[in-house]
């Protein structure tokens, strides 16, 4: 029986197989033995508390699982990964030394054939992609998380009744791309600060004086056309399209803000069009993942214990492993690491900050003498660089 033009939407049931080179490549004996030592470590100077969520989700893990299965099941094939499978250049990279590649143009995509497999990420793909790859026939793995096709549902309901899906999320990203795609009509905000402008614009108010406008005036929605031009759908009209609206998030964004936002949002359409019309107006769903709050919540606790500095490991481009820095940093200064060659010496760090693109290189970021370290890591950071980047922390420390 062949698999031509087939989906696989579960596991291969090949961890058995495979069980080893995970083990190998992402656990770690040092994290089991912190955890089981209450999330903390003495060496030296140096007392290291981790968060007691970190690292791998459910939904990383299982994707991670399923492409590594994937080769297992298929070891004649070429195998394609449309893009990265997680926010992570060692598992990518893994995954590329066994031979997947990842599809980085339509050129590439061209040469896709039936007898070939494509593995969809974990952050799924859009609407046409997927098209795409079946008309070809091709074998699918679909990794998507399960968290992501919950938001997709939510906006499918959305475009049925005729609402349009406002996004809390980063536009090119790719799980918001992917979640845009089942949209009929969408707008993707990205901060507090484009949501001021979108409810200005629902609520009537001039951008720069409080007087009353309208949302028909030609410049102001010029303006907002402008403003939101790579995010928004095709033929987006605000003058319509903001009458009837519902809320979602990319899964992996800032928790507080998500909620903020759309308290502003409802506020907003509750100043235009009054109380009573609000049901048929607005709709709310929380689509952030549990695995992402979880994560929030403890680096807060972890915070709270007064930490004299904070390294937060995860990919560079990890949407979630960036919010966790952003509430770090509230607590004390914070680092965003990559992985253990970040930490360059006890005076030097590389990392990346919040909200910007360059890699820094900071000096004095380790204080002297004895320190409280906290660390966490992102929902794509698996244990075993957690423990490299511990390790690290310790060698240059001077710690035993």
């Amino acid at each position: 029986m062949t698999a031509e033009g087939k989906t696989f939407h579960k596991s291969p049931e090949l961890k058995g197989i495979v069980q080893r080179q995970l083990d190998r490549s992402y656990h770690s004996p040092l994290i089991d033995k912190v955890r089981a030592s209450g999330f903390s470590l003495k060496a030296g100077c140096l007392e290291i508390h981790l968060a007691e969520e970190f690292g791998f989700c459910y939904g990383v893990e299982r994707a991670v699982e399923y492409a590594y299965e994937t080769r297992a099941r298929f070891p004649d094939r070429r195998i394609f990964l449309t893009n990265e499978i997680i926010h992570n250049p060692r598992v990518n990279a893994e995954l590329q030394g066994m031979g997947v590649k990842i599809l980085t143009d339509q050129a590439s995509r061209s040469e896709i054939t039936e007898k070939d497999v494509v593995i969809m990420p974990a952050f799924g793909v859009p609407v046409e992609a997927l098209r795409e790859f079946q008309k070809k026939r091709c074998v699918i793995v679909d990794t998507t998380c399960g968290s992501v096709m919950s938001v997709w549902r939510r906006v499918e309901s959305y475009s049925r009744d005729g609402f349009t899906s406002v996004i809390h999320g980063k536009y090119d990203h790719e799980e918001t791309r992917a979640t845009c795609s089942r949209a009929a009509k969408y707008l993707v905000v990205k901060d507090r600060r484009q949501a001021e402008q979108v409810c200005q614009y629902i609520a009537g108010l001039g951008p720069a004086t409080i007087r009353r406008t309208g949302p028909s005036s030609g410049g102001t929605r010029d303006s907002f056309l402008a403003s939101f031009k790579d995010a928004c759908s095709e033929g987006f009209n605000p003058d319509k399209d903001l009458g009837k609206i519902g809320f979602a998030n990319q899964t992996t964004m800032l928790s507080r803000e998500s909620i903020e936002i759309s308290d502003m949002l409802r506020d907003a359409l509750r100043v235009r069009y009054g109380e009573g019309e609000l049901p048929d107006r607005f709709r709310h769903f929380d689509t952030i993942c549990s695995a992402t709050q979880d994560r929030q919540d403890a680096i807060r606790e972890l915070g709270e214990k007064k930490m004299d500095v904070i390294l937060v490991i995860g990919g560079y481009r990890s949407s979630n492993t960036g919010h966790l820095v952003e509430i770090a940093s509230e607590f004390c200064p914070a680092f965003h690491v990559e992985d253990a060659t970040s930490l360059i010496s006890q005076e030097k760090i590389r990392h990346k900050k919040t909200g910007a693109r360059d890699i820094l290189e900071t000096s004095g970021w380790l204080p002297p003498g004895k320190i409280k370290v906290g660390i966490t890591a992102g929902a794509s950071t698996p244990n075993r660089v957690v423990e490299e980047v511990i390790q690290r922390l310790i060698d240059i420390s001077g710690g035993t």
